[in-house]
């Protein structure tokens, strides 16, 4: 079983396994390797390990990137944008619906990533015809969905940080209105929802905690008996550890959780 590390590719953060072969490599290392898409750059985001090769492509580590490596990059970095306008350009020309968000060529430039969303299927035949005579390269169409996007083009959430996708998420996790209940948020979508659009990914990060708290407690309308009587359950706060109660005529209480799992 050969050594491979998990390697990041393009913008797209795509992850692909590597054979390390003599390089010592670490986490968020940058080395030049060759994919089946051709010669490309990657970062390292999962250390060694033993894998069968039959169940997964592998591909080979060339080598560290080197200063020459990083100036290629930079150029690299240039083309993207020209192609980028080309592209969208084209788009246009042909009338397509859908939405450019992306292009990056591969290290070696033989092959063109064009990433796009839409929410219809979209005949590109000729569109790839056309950008092959003018760029002289593959050209690769990739859909991706809405978070795919904001995870390429970044961006500042609501919370003044850079996304999450973009910052540290590998993969992407269900997120349901169901989980913003659970946590008695604002049902609110367009509070909820993040720059793609869709519910917010932190929004799952606490759910595990607030559905195990709250299976522990008596739901919210429940009577339950206090040292000072009989009361409602009508608040909990997850966060604090807190509920609140209401002995009638609105006489509430702030109580800890505590209290209430104690007289159960």
């Amino acid at each position: 079983m050969p050594m491979v590390v998990g390697v990041m590719l393009r913008k797209i953060k795509d992850k692909v396994y590597a054979d390390a072969q003599r390089f010592r490599l670490r986490l968020n290392d940058k080395i030049i390797l060759v994919t089946e898409h051709g010669i490309e750059c990657g970062m390292v985001c999962e250390r060694e390990k033993n894998i069968q090769k039959e169940k997964i492509s592998i591909s080979k580590v060339l080598r560290k990137i080197t200063e020459e490596d990083k100036r290629k990059l930079v150029e690299n970095e240039k083309r993207n944008l020209k192609a980028y306008g080309i592209v969208g350009q084209k788009v246009c020309e042909h009338e397509l619906d859908m939405k450019l968000a992306c292009v990056q060529y591969t290290f070696d430039r033989s092959k063109l990533f064009v990433y796009y969303t839409s929410e219809t299927r979209v005949d590109f035949r000729k569109l790839i015809k056309d950008l092959g005579h003018v760029l002289k390269t593959r050209i690769q169409m990739v859909q991706i969905g809405a978070r795919d996007e904001s995870k390429m083009v970044g961006g500042i959430g609501i919370c003044g940080r850079t996304l999450c996708c973009q910052s540290f998420l590998k993969c992407f996790n269900s997120v349901t209105i169901d989980m913003a209940r659970d946590q008695d948020l604002s049902l609110n979508t367009a509070k909820l929802s993040g720059l793609c659009d869709r519910l917010r990914c932190c929004i799952s990060y606490e759910n595990d905690t607030y559905r195990t708290i709250k299976k522990e407690l008596p739901k919210i309308g429940t009577m339950i008996t206090m040292l000072e009587g009989k009361a409602k359950l009508v608040a909990i706060d997850c966060v604090r550890e807190m509920v609140t109660v209401d002995f009638g005529n609105r006489l509430f209480k702030l109580v800890s959780i505590k209290q209430i799992k104690d007289s159960k």
